[in-house]
């Protein structure tokens, strides 16, 4: 296989960011980076042009970084407060997920600024009332702590209710019994 080195003049995912001389598949430059414009062929003249490119990269990259890190002041000073259902006994039902609390940070920070789930580290999914500290990684060197209260919601409503549908089941089964046993 042949392959061939470009300059990317654009961030691209798999390969690298803009300024950047990568090696590719010679059709892959041929076909598509070169076309689109997401990369330049090294050649003396694109040697002297990758100033520029990397001037872009460190404008973007401040800028990127910046945002991080006012997004984390806010985020740090943030306190959400989630409900978790629960039983008489205080068994959850259900967890709270990554995709919950990314879900009430959007609403928290009101358009100001926007966190993916995946961005937000749990080990686990969250199960158990009280405090619980979140890592929510903004950037690559940008990380703010979100606290997530957890109170439980349910118990004594809710028990009384599975009593009385307790009791019903009970009348049900007797006469199911009944009618079977004759």
């Amino acid at each position: 296989m042949s392959t061939t080195e470009v300059i990317l003049t654009e961030k691209i995912a798999s390969l690298g960011a803009e300024a950047d001389i990568v090696k590719v598949k010679r059709g892959y430059a041929r076909n598509f980076l070169v076309p689109f414009g997401k990369a330049l062929e090294v050649t003396p003249a694109t040697l002297k042009r990758i100033n520029a490119l990397k001037a872009k990269r460190a404008e973007r990259e401040a800028k990127e970084q910046n945002e991080a890190d006012e997004l984390a002041r806010r985020i740090n000073k943030i306190k959400l407060t989630m409900e978790l259902e629960t039983g008489e006994t205080g068994k959850a039902f259900g967890s709270i997920t990554a995709a919950d609390i990314a879900e009430r940070l959007k609403k928290e920070l009101a358009g100001k600024g926007d966190v993916d789930r995946h961005r937000i580290h749990l080990e686990k999914p969250i199960k158990e009332s009280g405090e619980h500290e979140v890592l929510v990684k903004l950037h690559s060197e940008v990380t703010a702590k979100l606290v997530v209260i957890v109170k439980a919601k349910g118990g004594e409503a809710e028990s009384q209710e599975g009593e009385a549908s307790k009791g019903d089941d009970k009348g049900f089964k007797a006469k199911v019994k009944a009618k079977h046993s004759k």
